[in-house]
């Protein structure tokens, strides 16, 4: 994919899906107030379904986008003293960043990259990251790892309803559903992974 290919996409107005989901995404990935992962699943049933976009570009800007995002926030807690870790992790529950703090000195990297993965994992992960001054050698590869996983799963619901539904809307809906469901059945299995280490503890 050429570069003037990505230009001219990224400025038809035909083509804004590339700069709303690549901006999404980073802010997303910044402040929680985006839903990065049905933002990802609806561009690419929208590139499955209609000519207006390209499903490598919207899988190269998903990444790019959580990748400097996940970096920012890790740089911000890192570098921000207290206040800043605090504003970071204001909307997080103080038990689960503890829980993270205990568990990143053991795990590592693969912390960073799970955390990505799992619902309200990201910001504690990389908080914590941050106020332990995690080398950025091996944060920086973990983290591109792991927006690279995160884009692709979220990509592939997006593909699966776009492969299935020729109507762009379905697909869109579909997709949609798909990530909530997705989401749903995570937040059960990491809350009955709590309950469990709780009656065990």
């Amino acid at each position: 994919m050429s570069v003037q290919v990505l230009a001219s996409g990224w400025t038809d107005s035909g083509s804004l899906g590339y700069p709303v989901l690549f901006g999404g995404v980073l802010l997303g990935s910044i402040v929680p107030v985006v839903p990065t992962g049905p933002l990802l699943s609806v561009a690419a049933a929208v590139a499955m379904t209609t000519d207006r976009l390209d499903i490598v570009l919207v899988l190269l800007l998903a990444v790019l986008g959580a990748f400097v995002g996940d970096v920012v926030t890790f740089a911000v807690a890192r570098f921000g003293g207290p206040a800043a870790v605090r504003w970071v992790s204001r909307r997080q529950h103080a038990d689960r960043l503890a829980e993270v703090r205990r568990q990143f000195a053991a795990h590592g990297w693969q912390i960073v990259v799970v955390g990505r993965l799992l619902p309200a994992g990201r910001i504690p992960v990389l908080v914590t990251a941050g106020a332990l001054a995690y080398p950025w050698r091996r944060l920086l590869p973990a983290s591109l790892a792991a927006a690279t996983l995160w884009a692709v799963a979220y990509a592939l619901l997006g593909v699966v309803s776009g492969g299935i539904f020729d109507d762009p809307l379905v697909a869109t809906l579909v997709a949609t559903a798909l990530v909530l469901l997705v989401g749903l059945l995570s937040n059960r299995l990491a809350a009955r992974r709590r309950r469990k280490r709780e009656r065990s503890s």
